[in-house]
């Protein structure tokens, strides 16, 4: 329960001189608000009787007790004969209108005490996502893919943006990283930064097999906040994570989550070739968040988020990220060397489907250039004989007796292997099996 004091400027005064013509100390009156007996409960204002035991003013003057003259008055008032009712009502509205003028000119203080802030206190989970978003946004960058096309009537040759994703910082030397289906058939390519600087940027090297892709800034180094790189091997399903992009061109938004899933294998959007241990989460990840990092509750990098399995088309199924542990060794190379030296066996091989419909399982070569690592081998294409009659080529049933039952294994186990090493390929010819060491080479492009 709390006093509060207000200051009645004149009405009070004007009674009280009618029998008191000089008074010396201006009234100070204390209304007492209380929820049921308050003072505008006892007046009851919106009553035409206000009977003298009814109404309850305690008053107070520092040292003496309230003027008489203030109690004269009012059994002057109660009194009347006629006009007591109409003076009774003149009186409770001029106090009313006194009481409520009081609070315009009341102390600050006193008024505010009808002001109820509510406390802003955040909890420790929310604080720390705030402060990861904080410290990690600025290493996260916007890329705009420009497309060189050529005006219909004027035949000018103008730059339109073709698709947006995200990325982020690498370094100090101004090396950014994203996914490769973010700059694809760009002509131009520009990055802005957290301050919203823009510069353009240059293609260092891309691995299209795992979809990566590392661009380069020449932005002062005080500008650029490398992410920091964790690891990925010991994620667990059931921790948190957190995306950072930028979606459907807008700022950097923040997505929460928790790992759904480890080791989902997806395929390139460029070669179709699998990637392997990818992170499968439930962090939204919509469009514009391709090649933005994908951070666990340190606000470490485990992951770069790359596609989205949503059979309805909206972009609120299954998100997946590459491994971080995949995206380190890869950009490493494409920033020493520009392009990444991954081993091939150099075949052209049937769809699964094929091969299942034979009654077998393993990997039917189609093709075997003779001047790739199987050709030299010796391994049997695919091919008609004189009638036109289909002769079926060897089918690869292993490696380095490693079961081989359709192309993703195959692509599995050649990822674990080196340029140069011997592997031996298990195959099916005729109605017999063979074993053959081929010499693995990389890709004629990568060479």
């Amino acid at each position: 329960m709390a006093t509060h004091s207000f200051f009645v400027s004149s009405l009070f005064h004007t009674y009280s001189s009618a029998t008191n013509p000089t008074p010396t100390r201006k009234t100070k009156i204390h209304l007492t608000l209380l929820k049921p007996n308050s003072l505008f409960h006892h007046l009851r204002f919106f009553s035409p009787v206000v009977s003298r035991r009814e109404t309850h003013i305690a008053a107070n003057n520092a040292n003496t007790n309230p003027p008489s003259s203030f109690y004269r008055l009012f059994h002057t008032i109660n009194n009347s004969s006629p006009f007591s009712s109409a003076l009774e009502s003149l009186f409770v509205f001029c106090t009313s209108l006194a009481l409520s003028f009081s609070l315009f000119i009341a102390d600050v203080d006193a008024a505010s005490a009808f002001v109820v802030t509510p406390s802003r206190k955040l909890q420790t989970d929310e604080l720390a996502t705030v402060q990861l978003f904080q410290e990690n946004t600025p290493s996260v960058v916007y890329i705009t893919n420009l497309a060189a096309r050529q005006d219909a009537f004027t035949l000018d040759v103008l730059e339109v943006p073709q698709g947006s994703g995200s990325g982020f910082v690498w370094d100090k030397n101004g090396h950014i990283v994203t996914n490769y289906h973010v700059i694809r058939g760009a002509s131009d390519l520009r990055v802005t930064l957290a301050d919203q600087t823009t510069y353009e940027a240059k293609v260092v090297g891309f691995d299209q097999d795992k979809d990566v892709a590392v661009l380069r800034v020449d932005a002062p180094k005080d500008k650029l906040r490398p992410i920091p790189v964790g690891v990925s091997a010991d994620l667990l399903v059931g921790q948190k994570v957190y995306a950072i992009g930028n979606p459907f061109g807008l700022d950097h938004t923040l997505t929460t989550g928790v790992i759904s899933g480890l080791r989902r294998e997806i395929s390139s959007a460029a070669t179709g070739r699998p990637i392997q241990d990818v992170i499968q989460t439930d962090a939204a990840i919509n469009p514009g968040n391709s090649g933005g990092p994908l951070l666990d509750s340190s606000g470490s990098l485990i992951g770069i988020n790359t596609a989205i399995y949503s059979p309805s088309g909206a972009s609120s199924g299954v998100g997946f990220s590459i491994p971080v542990d995949t995206v380190n060794g890869i950009v490493d190379q494409l920033v020493k060397y520009g392009k990444v030296t991954r081993p091939i066996l150099g075949i052209k091989f049937a769809p699964d489907q094929s091969v299942e419909q034979l009654g077998v399982s393993g990997v039917l070569v189609l093709d075997a250039p003779a001047n790739g690592p199987a050709g030299k081998a010796g391994l049997q294409p695919t091919k008609r004989d004189g009638y036109g009659r289909l002769i079926l080529g060897d089918i690869i049933t292993s490696v380095n007796e490693k079961k081989v039952n359709n192309g993703s294994d195959l692509y599995r186990i050649l990822d674990q292997c080196k340029v140069g090493d011997e592997v031996i390929v298990e195959v099916l010819r005729g109605d017999h099996k063979e074993k053959i060491p081929v010499i693995l080479e990389p890709k004629p492009d990568e060479s």
